[in-house]
């Protein structure tokens, strides 16, 4: 009989006992998780559900009970990373009660996470298949949870406190995220940046984005009093 007495009661299934087929979150974790080393080793065209069975020690009938083709293994893979890291700013940002220490925190990850080798493979991947694919661009850049409305839920505590003055949230969180950007992710996406910028490269550009938003929508101490 399973031992079930050290998993967690969120990862077991309603009926407490045997997960349903396709079901299994250890299990879907562990498919993706060798889905992404076949991917980012072969690229998308020249990987192969075969390889996929291989990398991850999973039967080809257990793949399939989860993913019916490569094209929706491949969307739940990129859309499990999308999510996780907009999960993580959002913790981040909920971490932090002054707005220009989490803009600061905020654009540091930003920019860090989008000019790694591996999230900068898998956007020239997403963008290989958009013909193929076009939902998946999309969701993938859209949401329904994004960067953009995590910033704009950040941005508009601070309006609502009197902190920041914004008449257009979603515009303003869509302007910080270009600032921050510092044009990095286009040179690392067409391969004008072969290397992550450095900490101080990021730095420069980050804390010039503050001022320039700061003083756009801050709100001065003075006024407020």
């Amino acid at each position: 009989m399973t031992d079930l007495s050290d998993t967690h009661a969120d990862e077991l299934p309603a009926t407490g006992g045997r997960w349903a087929a396709g079901e299994d979150p250890a299990k879907r974790k562990q498919i993706l998780d060798g889905a992404r080393l076949v991917f980012m080793k072969l690229g998308f065209d020249a990987a192969s559900m075969n390889d996929v069975t291989r990398e991850a020690g999973v039967s080809k009938g257990t793949l399939y009970v989860y993913f019916a083709n490569k094209e929706e293994l491949f969307t739940a893979l990129i859309e499990s990373e999308r999510a996780a890291f907009v999960a993580s700013m959002r913790t981040a940002l909920a971490e932090h009660d002054d707005v220009e220490a989490g803009l600061h925190d905020f654009g540091m990850s930003f920019i860090s996470h989008m000019t790694e080798e591996k999230v900068i493979n898998a956007m020239r991947t997403v963008l290989g298949v958009r013909d193929r694919m076009p939902v998946l661009c999309q969701r993938f850049f859209k949401g329904p949870e994004n960067l953009r409305t995590i910033l704009h839920d950040y941005l508009e505590q601070y309006v609502e406190a009197d902190k920041l003055e914004i008449d257009d949230i979603d515009l303003a969180a869509g302007q910080f995220l270009d600032l921050a950007g510092g044009s990095f992710f286009k040179f690392r996406l067409f391969g004008s940046m072969e290397q992550p910028p450095s900490m101080a490269e990021m730095e420069r550009v980050i804390t010039g984005a503050i001022r320039v938003f700061m003083a756009a929508y801050g709100v001065d101490k003075a006024d407020r009093a």
